[in-house]
């Protein structure tokens, strides 16, 4: 048996990190240059103990099984609908071949899945890959909405305030955790119906809109009609209320009801008056 010498804790968590890493199995890792150039084959086999039931190599391989494990975990946390079409055999498959195109390069795994809508798009061998690559689009913006900071909400006091005269150049400021979506999938009544909320629809094409954002620390979805999409996105944009309202075609009744559920539901921080 070889001689074990103390590399130290800095080389050796260097050199586990780069074992982790390494792409192909346990044996093709150890004999990577990144890996070795930390401690050679032999010294770090020579480090690991062997058991009773497990070589050398296999008790470190456990690690490697455990980090991709991890990160499968994480990314199923972020992509439910994704992996649910998929199942879940096709999705691990799918996190193998991301996670070595898009590594994790952080402390953190909040951020791991911020390219697989992209990576989705590129892998050809999906089936209803354009679906595939909305619903993770859809998701992504979910997590992005978890994690947006926190904004001060619009009260109905200061709502009230607002002289009647004067929303016609007022310009109302959205939330930080507010997303407007649109999809040529209806990728939003998928997600709901993983979720049970609703019955799967058909994966075929169809023009959908989505208002997603944060209210009392839970990420909800608002499926909106194409005409109220463009009249809150004209807002978001920076438009003047009047000015919105004048590209919107619907009854005054029906524009009542938007913003009253809209302002219900927290979507705006504040008003400005010209």
């Amino acid at each position: 048996m070889k001689l074990w010498s103390d590399p130290g804790l800095a080389r050796t968590q260097r050199w586990m990190q780069a074992f982790i890493l390494a792409d192909g199995d346990d044996e093709t890792a150890l004999a990577a240059a990144q890996v070795q150039a930390e401690i050679a084959k032999d010294d770090a086999l020579a480090m690991v103990l062997p058991s009773a039931t497990l070589t050398s190599l296999e008790r470190v391989g456990i690690y490697r099984d455990m980090y991709l494990g991890r990160l499968g975990e994480a990314l199923e946390a972020d992509y439910p609908g994704v992996m649910h079409f998929l199942g879940v055999e096709a999705f691990q498959s799918l996190v193998g071949r991301y996670v070595e195109v898009y590594p994790s390069r952080s402390y953190t795994l909040n951020r791991l899945g911020d390219h697989l809508p992209v990576f989705i798009a590129t892998q050809t061998d999906l089936k209803n890959r354009e679906f595939l690559h909305e619903l993770g689009r859809l998701e992504l913006a979910l997590t992005e909405i978890f994690d947006a900071p926190e904004s001060p909400v619009l009260s109905p006091e200061a709502i009230a305030a607002v002289p009647a005269e004067a929303w016609e150049t007022a310009r109302l400021q959205p939330i930080a955790a507010l997303r407007l979506l649109s999809f040529g999938y209806p990728v939003s009544e998928y997600l709901g119906a993983v979720a049970g909320e609703n019955s799967f629809p058909k994966i075929r094409k169809k023009q959908t809109w989505v208002a997603a954002y944060r209210n009392n620390f839970r990420v909800h979805r608002l499926d909106l009609k194409r005409s109220a999409f463009e009249l809150l996105e004209a807002i978001v944009s920076g438009a003047s209320v009047g000015t919105a309202v004048s590209q919107c075609r619907v009854s005054q009744r029906q524009l009542f009801e938007w913003f009253r559920q809209w302002t219900a539901e927290e979507l705006f921080q504040s008003v400005a008056v010209d």
